[in-house]
């Protein structure tokens, strides 16, 4: 009885010990506080300490929210017990910190505690306005404003907001003499009626800011006054526990190089919500499941990100051997070694033959290729395999149909001539292994008749300027700019300066007639003007510094040399972020067409590596896909070990993934050994060789086919849905198929009299695989019930195998 007593109370008092904080091997010996000079300038200045405990291995614990605080000077500063420091007079005091039998110390000085703060709408109020969500599109900066109040989105346009709080509606939502008394503060700090509920709670610092603008007499501020110009974040990143806190610190710099801690005023957001979430005070929680994570700080239109690993707590001791078939293995297997992961075994056979036939070339192997390479005993049929997929005709069709959805080849847009000929263009491109920078530069700077120069099609497709800017933008280098026409990027560090840098180089183009038919053509040197500000803006690229004068000639010549030379940081990383999203079912960085510094690659090693193959490569797609597919981490089993069955995220296994649509009915034809037969298209014709995404048809529209009506991944439709499921089910197209006389079915019960061979057959065509020993006991059951029945025992078994999750998912 004591015994178990004993027991219980260990557990009990185990259970107290501060997350990530273990007896032993992991007992902090020594504690640093960061900053260790602290300087309050004026009275709304606050700053944040940061306490750091460091164990005998190393690690880095946070103890921010753990540690107690004390000063001698009280009557100078006032310290929180979260680390917040506030000033209450000049002088110089001294903070002494205590966490786990350690102390340190940090020095603070404090002036100018009496001088009044001179106020400046766009550094003091509009972050708070962005930190709260007032201007953000679902509540004030919606287009339309809420309840008759409205805002600029993100904070756009100061100018705007200053005139909308001060002094639209005669001035009623602010009151000078009583700023206590403002609308604003009522309403934000719900002591009034609020739809947005409550947002600033009375008497916080963001509370007295606000009422202090107002008691001020709301002034704009000095218009050459110091703005920020960067913002940092501390820590940069650290490797948690599960379940373990990591307090952040924001610092923002000024233009005259002034650092203010604005921790409290900064917006947090978290890139993946499954591993880790933040706290408005910018807390880091870390989840249950390994990986890493990054979190986004934002203060006036300036980000910065931390990233946190947050691995298993379990070691692995003796880690499994993992021959690295290639570059690409070596640098998944050192991030899984950071987080305790293990991978899985590698694939079978016949998992690796279905999952690179369709990631290849879209197709499934017929129930002969299937035969033919599970009896082949050779030790580079693998490598054998791929090379002859790299060179099927299936490859330029699949490849053409997956670039013609990004650059949009619309028939409805174009006409049946005009769509063919820039399909084609496409195709021809992928067939002849077309170097990807030439692809590139052919698209950008096309020009002449629609129907003879294929890829000016892009331009009749997308007319407006901006929208081919912001499109070629998203597809050719995974870069989202498009809000930047508004207003400052909120994730990234995209400016409106910047969309308009990006489309004046698309300005000079129209379409226009000739004696060939429509004609694109750049003519002119039309201007563009920032939409604020009125000032000119010149042709330049993203990242890059704007020019003094307009370029002279046809500026997309410019962004072509600019955008597929080696040293662009995004241009080659983009597409292999795309190729390795396709055949490991998700991006290093996801989605793949969202590339900023506020949402990092998982493996930023890897991507790089992979981005110097394809520029070494001279822009080789096809050698890049070759080291992708035969790394041994493509070829991992999806099925999962005791450590990698959470990790959907570090490629330790391979993941479950839903087939394309035009795949899936190319795949039903065939296994069933009936083609589709398409309006308008030749016999024999394929889905997959459908350059038409407009032409109707119920299966492709049900799976998911994109209309090609942006530059977005995510027109695709992957998740599946009960339709999908029904339609497969009780489809009667499909069910002709499968009872068809000239059909797989039929045939193969004429021709194999042995009912082992016939279901080899069926197993292979839908499998790719033979029937394990119960699948071919049940199944051979089934089959010799009723001899007389046997070719409908053979439909109910071909049914079946087309109606369960391993047909329809590559894994």
């Amino acid at each position: 009885m004591h015994s178990k007593i004993s027991c219980w109370l260990i557990a009990l008092l185990l259970s107290s010990i501060p997350t990530g904080l273990v007896r032993g091997q992991d007992k902090i010996i020594e504690l640093t506080v960061s900053p260790r000079l602290i300087k309050l300038s004026g009275p709304t200045t606050v700053s944040r300490v940061l306490v750091t405990g460091t164990t005998k291995d190393g690690k880095l614990v946070d103890l921010t929210h753990s540690a107690k605080y004390e000063t001698k000077q009280s009557s100078l500063i006032k310290i929180t017990q979260t680390g917040v420091i506030r000033p209450l007079a000049d002088g110089k005091a001294e903070v002494v910190v205590s966490a786990e039998g350690l102390s340190a110390k940090t020095q603070v000085e404090v002036r100018d505690f009496a001088k009044p703060h001179a106020f400046h709408f766009e550094n003091d109020v509009i972050p708070l306005l962005s930190r709260f969500g007032c201007n953000s599109s679902g509540c004030h900066g919606y287009s339309q404003g809420q309840n008759g109040f409205k805002l600029a989105v993100f904070g756009s346009d100061p100018d705007y907001d200053h005139y909308a709080i001060v002094k639209e509606s005669r001035g009623r939502r602010v009151l000078h003499a009583s700023p206590e008394s403002s609308l604003l503060l009522l309403k934000a700090s719900g002591q009034m009626p609020h739809g947005g509920g409550i947002r600033i709670r009375a008497g916080t610092d963001e509370y007295n800011l606000l009422r202090g603008w107002i008691a001020a007499g709301t002034p704009m501020g000095d218009p050459k006054a110091p703005t920020v110009v960067r913002v940092r974040v501390e820590p940069k990143e650290r490797l948690l526990a599960m379940k373990d806190t990591q307090q952040l610190r924001v610092v923002a710099t000024f233009s005259d190089d002034r650092e203010i801690d604005v921790t409290g005023h900064a917006r947090f957001l978290v890139n993946n919500e499954a591993l880790a979430s933040v706290s408005a005070e910018g807390v880091v929680n870390a989840g249950q499941t390994p990986g890493e994570v990054a979190v986004m700080a934002n203060y006036a239109n300036c980000v910065d990100t931390f990233r946190a690993i947050i691995p298993r707590p379990q070691v692995i001791v003796n880690y499994p051997a993992f021959p690295a078939n290639n570059f690409v293995d070596t640098h998944v297997v050192a991030k899984l070694k950071k987080l305790n992961i293990a991978p899985s075994e590698l694939a079978s056979d016949s998992d690796f033959l279905r999952r690179v036939y369709l990631d290849l070339i879209g197709t499934l192997p017929t129930a002969d290729e299937a035969r033919r390479f599970l009896a082949d005993k050779g030790v580079n049929k693998r490598a054998t395999l791929v090379d002859e997929l790299l060179d099927r005709p299936e490859f330029a069709d699949y490849w053409a149909l997956r670039w013609s959805d990004l650059l949009r080849v619309d028939r409805q847009a174009l006409g049946h001539k005009k769509a063919y000929a820039y399909y084609r263009w496409i195709r021809e491109s992928i067939a002849k292994n077309k170097p990807f920078d030439q692809f590139t530069r052919e698209l950008l700077t096309a020009e002449g008749p629609l129907e003879e120069i294929g890829p000016a099609s892009y331009y009749k497709v997308v007319t407006k300027a901006g929208e081919a800017a912001s499109s070629l933008s998203q597809v050719l280098l995974g870069i989202r700019i498009a809000c930047a026409e508004c207003h400052h990027h909120p994730y990234d560090r995209w400016s409106q300066t910047d969309y308009f840098g990006m489309t004046a180089f698309f300005t000079p183009l129209s379409i226009r007639p000739s004696a060939r038919g429509e004609s694109v053509q750049a003519v002119g040197d039309p201007q563009s003007k920032h939409p604020r500000t009125g000032d000119a803006v010149f042709a330049h690229a993203l990242g890059m510094k704007q020019p003094e004068k307009s370029t002279v000639g046809d500026r997309r010549l410019v962004l072509a040399d600019w955008m597929t030379s080696p040293k662009n940081p995004w241009f080659a990383r983009n597409l292999a972020n795309r190729l390795w999203a396709h055949f490991l079912g998700r991006g290093m960085v996801e989605p793949v067409d969202d590339v900023r510094d506020t949402n990092p690659p998982s493996n930023p090693e890897l991507l790089d590596a992979l981005a110097k193959h394809l520029v070494d490569s001279k822009y080789d797609v096809k050698q890049l896909m070759r080291a992708i597919v035969l790394s041994r981490t493509y070829q991992l089993s999806a099925t999962p070990n005791a450590t990698n069955e959470k990790d959907e995220q570090n490629y330790s296994r391979s993941l479950f993934r839903r087939i394309d649509a035009e795949v899936m009915l190319d795949m039903v034809s065939q296994s069933l050994g009936v083609p589709e037969r398409f309006s308008g298209a030749a016999p024999g014709t394929r889905a997959i060789q459908l350059w038409d995404s407009k032409l109707p048809h119920y299966f492709l529209k049900l799976y998911g086919r994109p209309q090609r009506i942006t530059a977005c991944e995510c027109e695709r439709v992957v998740e599946p849905s009960v339709s999908q499921v029904l339609h497969l089910l009780n489809s009667p197209e499909i069910h002709e198929k499968l009872t068809h006389e000239r059909g797989n079915v039929a045939r193969w019960v004429r021709e194999k009299k042995d009912d082992m061979e016939l279901l080899d057959a069926l197993y292979l065509a839908f499998f790719s695989r033979f029937p394990s020993d119960a699948e071919r006991k049940a199944s051979l059951e089934h089959l010799r019930r009723d001899p007389s029945q046997r070719r409908q025992a053979a439909e109910d078994i071909a049914w079946t195998l087309m109606n369960t999750l391993e047909f329809s998912f590559k894994r």
